[in-house]
């Protein structure tokens, strides 16, 4: 398991930052390696995003996690920060979507539009903040931007998303802002292991400036 950053491409062409090069690099010298081969990356997480990840070493071990996560047989929690007070407390959102051709982001759609797929995912209220609601979120799709915008479209976009109409900042300030953090975290996954088959279940820890230790 590797805890992403928010700010990092999961994957990238050659020469570009990424987390798979930096976990690369990581072996490599923990195993005093001239170079590291094979890593598999079975999901993604957005850029702006943080959280958990699970990558492979080997290529069946990326196989088989993959066909896990295509058949959604991988539980994902996240956790968010949204504007707004969100009522019900608890509930699930459907919607149909579909990623907007040539662009890097998502729309609502009508069921019988090209590209449009059903978007499912269940909620509850952790807290509130000052800006509105800390959320746990679980996926029953996995769709582009899911969890962003279905939140945004109730008009309660995360915090930093400014992409999908946000209006409070969130996180370090960069001058990049393709490296500015959004309030979105993957913070559990549950998964069989690749080659014992046990049940494995991790955590990752939230990035130190996500003010919601002690929120009511």
């Amino acid at each position: 398991m590797v805890c992403k950053p928010p700010g990092v491409l999961t994957q990238a062409p050659p020469g570009i930052d990424s987390l798979e090069v930096r976990v690369k690099v990581f072996l490599q010298r923990r195993e005093h390696a001239p170079r590291w081969g094979y890593l598999g990356v079975p999901h993604r997480l957005d850029r702006p995003a943080s959280g958990a990840m699970v990558l492979g070493r080997t290529r069946r071990a990326t196989q088989r996690l993959s066909e896990q996560f295509s058949s959604r047989r991988v539980e994902k929690t996240y956790w968010a920060l949204v504007e707004g007070v969100v009522e019900p407390r608890s509930g699930t959102w459907e919607d149909v979507m579909r990623k907007v051709p040539g662009e890097a982001r998502a729309e609502i759609a009508n069921a019988d539009a090209p590209g449009a797929r059903p978007a499912v995912l269940r909620y509850r209220t952790l807290g509130t903040t000052p800006w509105g609601s800390w959320l746990a979120i679980e996926l029953e799709t996995g769709r582009t931007h899911q969890i962003r915008l279905q939140a945004a479209s109730r008009g309660h976009p995360i915090l930093g998303d400014v992409q999908y109409g946000a209006q409070v900042p969130f996180g370090p300030m960069c001058d990049d802002p393709r490296e500015r953090a959004i309030a979105l975290h993957a913070r559990q996954l549950a998964f069989r292991h690749p080659k014992t088959h046990e049940p494995v279940s991790i955590e990752a820890p939230l990035p130190a400036f996500w003010p919601v230790h002690g929120v009511a």
